[in-house]
């Protein structure tokens, strides 16, 4: 019987390395996990269990999702399917400041399931259910014992360390700080985690982002609510040990944006590395995208280490009836958001003097802000009443002879939920976003994967930038390289985060994905939705562009073909947990745990 020398080959595809390096058609072989050869000439395939041909497409090293929050969906669902089948082979979880590694499930529903809009009672039930741990490393062990489909990465939560020692309500009072013992506490979960190899802390400054629950429901995160000490205390074991300090700044403070900035500074320390968020075209003030990039650059070239966190599409987002985060943002928004009885809060939209202080807050023209407040640029999708479907709440309201505001809260009142509807926030221009692909300082990311599930989906985004390229490579207008692009989605990011990911050299883990780029098409901006299992058959948005990949392999074992998981995905490991800075083995295949040295074939 002939063994063959690979477990898989994939022919003549035009290789990315995830360098930026020039791309060239090439044969890659495949042993034990691992990239064994890359060959100019047709290599041996005899006895080869699978062959993949690879003609006209492109051989990426899998990509990496930066900012995810997935801590809940990856209990009772570690395949990961949605990013898997759009070429995410590396995903981070513990954005925002939170994260499930010390708080339990009450606590776990307060925190996510208002801000991140994933429903509360399947977020406590998820944690409940699943969680065996009571420390990094335990989470760590816990997640490895799941049949992970993509690798995951990891930050501690700020929130969720200071919720598990100071407990929710303490932690979410302006008058409370943490007692000499609590804060050795929480430095010590730190420390804990970053010897897991964890890649550093989350926290947040952001002032919209709400507490579901009843006890502290409507206060803020409790990240934002640690003074500079508690901080300082923390972000110097970021130092100390070269990890990642993800923040979200209070946007309404320009001193605090300085601080974040500044913070990232070395000047007789080590430098911070900082990834705030976030990098966006917003519509609301077209002119603060021209000032990201040159701030950027300022604080690089005095020594710091700092990146915005950028979405490289348009940032759409869609809404059912009031349920959207940014009505957070401005007080009358944020009071029926408070409100979880829907006949409770039909009668504070009907109130005449709510509407008079909404009506104030939606023409406020002062102060910060990420939605742009303009109902003509909002289109009904959805609703009972189909006369209004496809238009604005502007142009209903011209029809009414009534305010925006108006036939807004009157259409709320009157369907509730089955009023569904859409707005672009940001990112809008294309030459822009052009010019922000370019930009040092930005790093690509901010997909909110896992969370915010009837409001929008960007889990092919990697896709769209690549069809962005590409597209302007055809008419010959290239802002970039298509190598650059693909570094700037892999290698750049695992790099920067010091995590074994992203390349596709001799010795690296075979995470790969096969991209058609013929179909990097129109059907990438779709409209699609797909029932959530585990959180009781909830439709959430979702992206089908399954032409596009067609093929996916995390750790040399194929996952995704053509958008049709295979039968490891969910029932196998494929996935394994990253640690920061260290070099991550892959599983042992079924055929050969360990067959021989790496070798080349040139």
């Amino acid at each position: 019987m002939t063994h063959s020398t690979f477990d898989t080959v994939i022919r003549r595809g035009r290789w990315f390395d995830g360098t930026g390096a020039p791309s060239a058609v090439r044969d890659l072989g495949i042993r034990a996990g691992h990239v064994v050869a890359i060959s100019a000439g047709e290599l041996d395939a005899a006895g080869c269990p699978q062959v993949i041909d690879a003609a006209g497409k492109w051989v990426l090293p899998g990509m990496l999702d930066i900012h995810t929050h997935y801590d809940v969906e990856i209990l009772g669902g570690p395949a990961l399917a949605e990013s898997l089948r759009h070429g995410v082979t590396t995903v981070l979880l513990g954005s925002c400041s939170l994260s499930t590694v010390h708080v339990g499930g009450d606590d776990a529903g307060d925190l996510f399931g208002r801000v991140e809009a994933i429903p509360r009672e399947h977020v406590i039930a998820a944690v409940d259910r699943h969680k065996s741990w009571d420390s990094a490393d335990g989470y760590v062990d816990a997640l490895e014992s799941l049949p992970l489909g993509p690798n995951v990465a990891a930050f501690i939560g700020h929130s969720d360390i200071r919720t598990a020692v100071m407990g929710l309500d303490r932690a979410t009072r302006a008058s409370q700080r943490p007692t000499r013992r609590e804060q050795a506490e929480m430095e010590r979960m730190l420390a804990e985690a970053l010897d897991a190899g964890f890649v550093g802390l989350s926290s947040q400054q952001l002032l919209f982002d709400k507490i579901d629950g009843e006890v502290c429901r409507s206060r803020t995160l409790p990240s934002t609510y640690a003074k500079p000490r508690e901080l300082r205390r923390l972000k110097a074991q970021l130092r100390r040990t070269g990890r990642v300090l993800q923040s979200g700044p209070d946007i309404a403070n320009p001193l605090n944006l300085l601080s974040q900035l500044a913070q990232s500074l070395g000047v007789f320390r080590n430098p911070l590395k900082t990834s705030l968020l976030s990098a966006a075209d917003v519509k609301s003030n077209p002119y603060a995208v021209k000032i990201l990039g040159p701030l950027a650059r300022l604080v690089n070239a005095l020594g710091g280490n700092f990146r915005w966190q950028h979405l490289p599409v348009p940032f759409e987002v869609y809404a059912d009836g009031i349920d959207l985060v940014v009505f957070e943002e401005f007080g009358t928004g944020a009071a029926a958001l408070h409100l979880r009885d829907e006949v409770e809060r039909n009668e504070l939209l009907r109130d005449p003097r709510y509407r008079e202080q909404f009506r104030k807050d939606y023409e406020n023209k002062f102060g910060v802000r990420v939605w742009q407040r303009d109902f003509f640029d909002a289109d009904i999708v959805d609703c009972p009443d189909t006369s209004v479907i496809g238009r604005s709440f502007g142009q209903v309201a011209l029809e009414r002879g009534i305010h925006p505001v108006d036939a807004f809260l009157d259409l709320v009142c009157e369907h509730g939920r089955a009023l569904r509807w859409r707005t672009t926030i940001s990112n809008h221009r294309p030459a822009v976003l052009k010019k922000l692909a370019r930009e040092p300082g930005i790093q690509m990311g901010f997909s909110d994967a896992g969370a915010h599930l009837r409001n929008m989906a960007f889990y092919n985004m990697g896709l769209r930038l690549l069809r962005h390229v590409h597209d302007a490579e055809k008419a010959g207008r290239p802002f970039m390289t298509v190598e650059h692009a693909v570094h700037r989605l892999t290698g750049e990011l695992a790099d920067w985060y010091r995590l074994d990911a992203g390349h596709l050299r001799i010795g690296d883990r075979a995470d790969v994905v096969i991209v058609d780029p013929a179909r990097l098409d129109a059907t990438l901006e779709a409209y699609a939705e797909e029932p959530v299992d585990q959180y009781g058959g909830l439709s959430r948005m979702v992206n089908r562009n399954d032409d596009a990949v067609r093929a996916v392999l995390v750790g040399g074992r194929l996952v995704f073909t053509a958008g049709t998981p295979t039968e490891l995905v969910g029932r196998r490991r494929t996935g394994r947990f990253l640690r920061a800075a260290h070099r991550a083995p892959a599983l042992p295949t079924d055929r050969d745990e360990a067959r021989g040295e790496l070798s080349s074939v040139s």
